[in-house]
This record gives structure tokens, C-alpha cells and sequence, in this order.
């Protein structure tokens, strides 16, 4: 076998590319938890003034300093020996608030590794591995992965995209929030829309005991546990799903029991993961994260209920759409869309 050395020589520099992301990951995971890219966040520090401020060992976040620094995730100014961060490596991973925090996806890449003998053994059998018996880190990672873009934009941009909701809502309307995990997109549009109730549903029992203990003062919203194809009421305004329908067993029976909930001029609205229609269209970054999340959870906690149908997180627009449409929703669209989600709208 003769080989391309440019060829290999690219592999091998993108091996080595992987191997530092896959080795840093961790220590991505106890920065974000020690505090230390908050504490560089505005202030140059040397590692000594690092560790003083968190109440860490010097050693260790020296150490840490220079994975980072040699990362491009901390900047290094070696003639005073201090470390920083510029204002665009403190929006991705010291502000809370930002946008484009993304630092909370490392909980999630934690469960994954986790969970490596469980998933090993579903490769051979074909079974599903439930939401229950996943990691606890990744609970809190979905909503910290997510957390950023739902807070930077449900409000201010996916509601309004959507034909008449916010008026709605402004007034008074009755909301289901489907697969709402934690219930962070819950509590959005319930102090968004006081006038509004706003029931969250999760088949996770734990989930749901976590979104009733941390909600705060939300006197219009309260949270059931139920699955998708089934949860009570009917009457509904509007019916959400953020990032849920293709982790879910039945979504065909989920989209169906949507339709049926729905007032005649309700609105069901889906946030799913971004994807072209073809495997080809989702050739990159972007997809490569939510093809392998989507191989280690999504298609796991599908196979692992009823019906298992495993849509998977690209499962791309044009399925999507050709489900809901086999639902019984006549009118399909996206509404808007950022680099990582797309909003779907669906009318009876």
C-alpha cells in the first residue's frame, strides 16, 4: 500500500487536533466549575493570582493556564507571565449570559463517557439506553448546553417569528411545553407572559422534581409528569417542543396527540437541531456534534421506548416536516432559524 504523505500528513495534524480537544475536555469541564475563566475574565493574572482568587493550587492552574493558552481559549502575555481573556474568548466561555456561552456542552460530553459500557453493549444489541439511566451531568448539561441560545432567543426572536403567537400570549393563552427537561424554556415564557399559563411536561420523573424544586416564583406555570403521546388537557394555544421530538420513542404518536390538544387555530411550535436533508448537507462542524450527541443519546433514549423510531438529531426538515404533515398538520414552515436550531411551525 503506497501512501498520499500530504494526505497522511493532514490526517495525522488532524489527529493531533483531536486528541488535545478530547484531553482538554475535562479540563474544560473543572475550569468552568473552579470558576477559573470567570476569575480571568476583565483581568490579566499571573497563575499565582489565578489560583489566590478561586482558592485552587498555583501547580495545578499553571498547568492548566498553558493547556489553555496552547488551546487559543486563554491569551498569554509572556512578557509580564499573566494570562486573559480577549472579550470574545470571555462571550464563549466566562459570561453566563452570553449567547454563545459553550461551556455547558461539557457536561454533556462527560455523560457520554459515562455512559461508554452502556453504549458499547447497545451497539451489539440494538436496545435503546434510557433518559433514566443516563448520568446525572447530563440532565444539567442539556440545559446548559442549550440554556444560552434558548435565553438569547425564544423570546426575542422564535415566538415572534410565529404567525400571531405573541399576541396571544400577551393576552392570555394555555401553553404546553413537551419534553421540558429542567423546564428552563418553561420559565422563559412564563415571565415573558404573565398573563399566560404554561404547563411543562416530561416523562422524566427526576427532571420534572428538579423543574418543581428551582423554578423560583412562577405563579403561571406548573409541570406534569406524562409522555408526549398522552399528556392531559386539550384546548391549547400553543404546543412547544425544544429539541425533543426526535429523541422521543413515538414522535409520529407525540405530533398526533399535539394536533388533537390543539385549539382549531393553535400552533405547534418545534426547535430541532439544524441539519440539511441529506447526510451529505450536514458534512460539517455543526453536524459532526450533533451526529455524534445524537449516536451516544438521542437514538439511545429513542430505541429505549415504545415504537423506538429513532429520528435522530439530523433527522433534517424535510422528514420533520413530512411527519407532522402525517399527523394531521396541514400547515408546515420554518419560521426562523439560528446556526444551531431551526424552528418549525405546524397549524392544524
Amino acid at each position: 500500500m503506497t501512501l498520499d504523505t500530504e494526505k497522511l500528513n493532514a490526517l495525522l495534524g488532524t489527529m493531533v487536533s483531536e486528541l488535545g480537544a478530547a484531553a482538554n475536555a475535562p479540563l474544560m469541564l473543572i475550569g468552568e466549575k473552579l470558576g477559573l475563566f470567570r476569575a480571568l475574565s476583565g483581568r490579566a493574572l499571573t497563575s499565582t493570582e489565578l489560583a489566590a482568587r478561586t482558592g485552587t493550587n498555583e501547580r495545578y492552574v499553571r498547568e492548566w493556564l498553558a493547556t489553555q493558552a496552547a488551546s487559543g481559549f486563554v491569551t498569554y502575555d509572556a512578557a509580564g507571565g499573566t494570562f486573559t481573556l480577549s472579550p470574545e474568548q470571555a462571550a464563549v466561555f466566562a459570561e453566563e449570559d452570553s449567547p454563545v456561552n459553550m461551556t455547558g456542552g461539557f457536561y454533556s460530553i462527560a455523560a457520554i463517557f459515562a455512559a461508554e459500557s452502556k453504549l458499547l453493549e447497545a451497539f451489539k444489541t440494538g436496545k435503546g439506553v434510557s433518559w433514566s439511566d443516563q448520568c446525572n451531568c447530563l440532565f444539567c448539561g442539556v440545559e446548559r448546553f442549550y440554556g444560552p441560545g434558548y435565553r438569547g432567543s425564544l423570546v426575542a426572536q422564535w415566538l415572534p417569528a410565529l404567525d400571531g403567537v405573541v399576541a396571544k400570549l400577551e393576552r392570555g393563552a394555555k401553553v404546553a411545553d413537551v419534553g421540558c427537561g429542567h423546564g428552563l424554556s418553561t420559565f422563559l415564557m412564563a415571565e415573558a407572559f404573565p398573563r399566560s399559563t404554561f404547563i411543562g411536561i416530561d416523562f422524566h420523573e427526576a427532571s420534572v422534581t428538579h423543574a418543581r424544586e428551582h423554578g423560583g416564583e412562577h405563579a403561571n406555570v406548573h409541570f406534569e409528569q406524562a409522555r408526549a403521546q398522552d399528556f392531559a388537557g386539550s384546548g391549547y394555544d400553543l404546543v412547544t417542543m425544544f429539541d425533543a421530538l426526535h429523541d422521543m420513542g413515538d414522535p409520529l404518536g407525540a405530533a398526533r396527540h399535539a394536533r388533537q390538544a390543539l385549539k382549531a387555530d393553535g400552533t405547534l411550535m418545534l426547535v430541532e437541531p439544524m441539519a440539511g436533508d441529506s447526510l451529505t448537507d450536514n458534512l460539517n462542524p455543526v453536524g459532526r456534534i450533533f451526529y455524534a450527541s445524537s449516536t451516544a443519546i438521542c437514538v439511545p433514549t429513542s430505541l429505549a421506548q415504545e415504537v423506538g423510531a429513532a429520528l435522530g438529531a439530523q433527522a433534517g426538515e424535510k422528514r420533520i416536516t413530512e411527519l407532522l404533515r402525517e399527523a394531521g398538520f396541514t400547515r408546515v414552515r420554518r419560521a426562523t432559524a439560528t446556526p444551531f436550531n431551526m424552528v418549525i411551525e405546524a397549524r392544524p
